[in-house]
């Protein structure tokens, strides 16, 4: 087949995170499966307006929040023809492929926003309407997509999508692998107690109740923070005003963007993982960091509590507060036999995700949506 998948981000953008991992290796799959990919993307500063990426054909017009939406809509009309399949990648705002598309048609979703929605970045008040605009436009979207199938990574996103009006039978669950840079010997963890948090620096990421963690367990006993991942050039200095106003910015290591190597080997050395995000699609962090021996501690979140099997790879919490991650840190610092549990419990859950695996589900499920129609 002839793919054409409309994302908002490609794997190559800065500011590209799990979901975009995601559907990178999928595309990988169908590619090795004979099938060609084109992915129709937003264009970002120095970026290549077409180039090719492990043999996907990549196109970026617009910018990530609408604009590649609508040119998305002036390419399919121009070009669509040739294509045997279209891919409508939601991220908040999909491509609303069902207005125009009349081709076999696959929607891709991470996680269902809702409440996402109220943690933008724009300023008081117009951050406050726009998450109410798009809490109350989103199930109208979704009303658009009753007849399209979807692909998900968790049985959260599934239930999520069915209470927004999907049925059931159109939703399919392909759990996501995992791509690990296993260190050729695994370091010495560090000798203070280091807890580590990954992931977008960003509101609905859960990294301001992680300072917040922070600044509960520092008054507790002695520990060491690192902070790995990259956040907006306008939300930083927030965060580190944040850690300021709590007395703990010199407790705090912030890595910021690292590649790969670093990042398992900083894994390794940590002892605890702690992840805030309020709904996640499935949280590969988490089975990254368990990959690593690093067990979770996590918030009773859409997502997490399926990418965090509680008591074997990690604890989710009772409550979604810091205070409650930070008794349940102290929790396992003080039971021994429960941090060596739940270190053996990550590395055994870590290896039962393969892309291998998911790539074949994932082909599977385009053969037959594109036979059916």
């Amino acid at each position: 087949m002839n793919i054409l998948v409309f994302s908002w981000r490609d794997p190559k953008h800065p500011f590209a995170g799990g979901a975009e991992q995601v559907m990178h290796e999928h595309m990988k799959g169908w590619i090795e499966a004979g099938h060609s990919v084109t992915l129709f993307s937003s264009y970002y500063k120095k970026a290549k307006r077409e180039e090719s990426f492990n043999k996907i054909k990549i196109i970026r017009r617009g910018v990530s929040l609408l604009g590649v939406q609508i040119l998305g809509f002036i390419y399919y009309l121009r070009k669509g023809k040739r294509y045997d399949l279209i891919i409508d990648e939601f991220h908040g705002i999909p491509f609303f492929t069902p207005l125009y598309v009349k081709k076999p048609k696959m929607a891709v979703l991470q996680e269902v926003a809702r409440e996402v929605w109220f943690l933008n970045h724009f300023p008081l008040p117009l951050n406050y309407f726009i998450g109410l605009a798009g809490y109350l436009f989103e199930p109208l979207v979704y009303f658009l997509y009753r007849k399209v199938d979807f692909m998900v990574g968790s049985n959260s996103a599934k239930k999520d999508l069915i209470k927004m009006g999907i049925p059931f039978q159109k939703v399919t669950v392909v759990p996501h692998g995992v791509i690990v840079n296993y260190p050729k010997s695994f370091p010495p963890k560090e000798k203070i107690k280091t807890i580590v948090f990954l992931g977008a620096l960003a509101k609905d990421k859960g990294i301001e109740e992680a300072i917040k963690v922070f600044y509960l367990l520092s008054k507790k006993d002695k520990y060491q923070f690192w902070v790995i991942g990259k956040g907006g050039r306008k939300y930083l200095p927030k965060l580190f005003s944040l850690c300021e106003r709590l007395g703990v910015k010199s407790k705090i290591t912030f890595w910021g963007y690292v590649d790969q190597k670093i990042k398992f080997d900083l894994l390794a050395r940590s002892h605890v993982f702690i992840n805030p995000s309020i709904r996640e699609g499935w949280g590969l962090v988490n089975i990254e960091a368990n990959a690593m021996g690093v067990p979770i501690v996590a918030f009773n979140s859409p997502g997490l509590i399926d990418s965090v099997k509680n008591n074997v790879s990690g604890l989710i919490v009772k409550k979604n507060t810091p205070g409650e991650l930070a008794k349940e840190i102290e929790k396992l610092f003080n039971n021994p036999s429960l941090l060596r549990k739940l270190h053996e419990g990550a590395l055994r859950w870590s290896k039962r995700f393969s892309w291998s695996i998911s790539r074949q589900l994932s082909l599977k499920l385009i053969s037959r949506i594109a036979n059916s129609d």
